[in-house]
């Protein structure tokens, strides 16, 4: 039989075993960053950016508003928003503390060089919206392709509110995607923050949220539904102040084939590249990529044209934001038509060359002052020209006086005969005029009138004021120079036998 227990070993003493070193602590495994998706689309955007950003030393006449608006006092500042383009106070505030800040820098630098800023961080938040709904190289699409949309290139160059505009409102669909998957307060935070302050900068940003709303899951709008409410309360007193003032965009005309072609374009363009992604990646319970892109894309646009039936608003500028959805939508197409092997690869990237090469002369029109509605600088100089010392100097309407408003040489020696206060002191964008009668009198008692006007063509002014202008001028001058600037002219006006 086996013993029960296990005999003892006898014969000695044991030599203990000397004990074993501790293995060397192994690194903390540090997290896997990501592709940088974002880094060549930031790189692309600010290359494009600062390309020709001065624009030959020219201004037009919406930046020559901001210019002025930006450099009054604040007090000055503050009251003229109570009368006149609310829609763009929290933008002029900005630009004000900026060149409180810069001092004698390059004013157009001053002006422009944050909405380039502004179109690189868009660039990025397409990147990374593209990475979180479609992966990597989706995201890296993504963000080229919208830094290189003439749109997109357009308006980063621009001293206006609309490239800070769409970066916030592209980071707020970021932090709503965010807030759908994760859930968190925070996000959901986020996203109220940066909507809210899209909508401040400019209120029609708020149309984004017809997009998100159809873009979003069903277990998320209830969420989204308490922050888009809260966002529009406090957008509240802006819009009603912004409403009185709605005598600002009567200059806006109904839709027309100028403004809808290029739009219908760039939806059909969506439209092909959701065909392509349709099938695999809409999903049920989840915000996915091409929903998404498709709502941004197209709703605010068709929004405003709905609104636009009963009072003309629709400007394209405004919802310069629908831009990111197109890019989504293209980069996540371009990524997958990618995936089917070497050949059909170097057919995609043969295809994206003849698209760039196409868009080629356009990038290089954007950059010359002809690419805008009008060149002040121009104007400035013409009228410089134009007018003799002690001329009396008009302009027709009287919001063309926008014109010489950054260049205080172009009228030195003229006197402006409508002008009863400047437009600091009247607290109005372009200053107040006499009364019609007042007026009348002045334009009679003259023989020479330098009149800084439209070009032909253009339907004239209603007021009275305007009339009386026209009138005048009509009966009892005749022109005896032009000069043309980039759509503007500068006549020279003069009684009979005194030209």
């Amino acid at each position: 039989m086996e013993p029960a227990i296990a005999a003892v070993d006898t014969s000695g003493p044991r030599t203990p075993r000397p004990a074993r070193a501790a293995p060397p602590a192994r690194p903390l495994r540090t997290r896997r960053r990501g592709r940088p998706v974002t880094v060549p689309s930031v790189l692309l955007s600010l290359a494009l950016g600062l390309w020709g950003v001065r624009r030959e030393g020219t201004l037009w006449r919406d930046e020559a508003v901001t210019y002025d608006m930006a450099r009054r006092a604040l007090p000055d500042l503050w009251q003229t928003l109570g009368n006149a383009d609310a829609v763009h106070g929290m933008y002029y505030l900005l630009v004000h503390g900026l060149f409180a800040l810069c001092g004698d820098a390059d004013p157009l630098l001053v002006l422009r060089l944050p909405s380039v800023a502004a179109t690189a961080a868009a660039a990025a938040g397409v990147a990374c919206l593209g990475r979180l709904l479609a992966g990597a190289r989706a995201g890296l699409f993504a963000g080229l392709v919208f830094a290189v949309l003439p749109g997109v290139q357009h308006y980063a160059q621009e001293g206006r509110s609309y490239a800070m505009v769409c970066a916030l409102v592209v980071w707020s669909t970021y932090a709503l995607v965010r807030a759908a998957r994760a859930g968190g307060r925070r996000w959901w935070a986020g996203y109220a923050v940066l909507v809210l302050a899209a909508c401040l900068l400019h209120e029609f940003a708020v149309l984004v949220l017809v997009a998100h709303a159809v873009a979003l899951p069903a277990a998320a709008r209830r969420r989204w539904s308490a922050v888009a409410a809260a966002v529009v309360t406090a957008l509240a007193p802006l819009a009603l102040l912004s409403q009185r003032q709605a005598g600002q965009v009567e200059w806006i005309g109904g839709l027309d084939g100028e403004a809808v072609w290029p739009v219908l374009g760039l939806w059909a363009l969506g439209l092909a590249a959701f065909g392509c992604l349709a099938r695999r990646q809409v999903r049920r319970g989840v915000i996915s990529l091409p929903v998404l892109g498709l709502a941004l894309l197209v709703l605010p646009t068709l929004t405003l044209w709905l609104v636009s039936l009963a009072k003309p608003l629709y400007v394209g500028r405004y919802v310069l934001y629908t831009h990111a959805g197109a890019a989504l939508l293209l980069g996540a197409a371009l990524d997958r038509l990618a995936r089917g092997g070497p050949w059909r690869t170097l057919g995609v990237a043969a295809g994206v060359a003849a698209a760039l090469a196409a868009l080629c002369p356009q990038s290089l029109q954007l950059r010359t002052p002809d690419s805008r509605v009008d060149d002040t600088t121009a104007a400035a100089r013409a009228l410089r020209v134009a007018g003799q010392p002690g001329d009396a100097v008009l302009y027709l309407p009287l919001r063309r006086r926008v014109w010489s408003l950054p260049y205080p040489w172009a009228a030195r020696g003229l006197r402006d005969i409508a002008l009863a206060r400047g437009p600091v002191a009247s607290r109005t964008l372009y200053g107040a005029e006499v009364a019609p009668g007042v007026l009348r009198e002045r334009l009679l008692a003259e023989n020479r009138v330098v009149v800084v006007t439209d070009p032909a063509g253009r339907p004239p002014a209603a007021e009275p004021g305007e009339r009386v202008k026209q009138h005048v001028l009509a009966r009892h001058f005749e022109v005896c120079a032009v000069r043309r600037a980039h759509a503007a002219r500068v006549l020279v006006y003069a009684r009979p036998g005194h030209c």
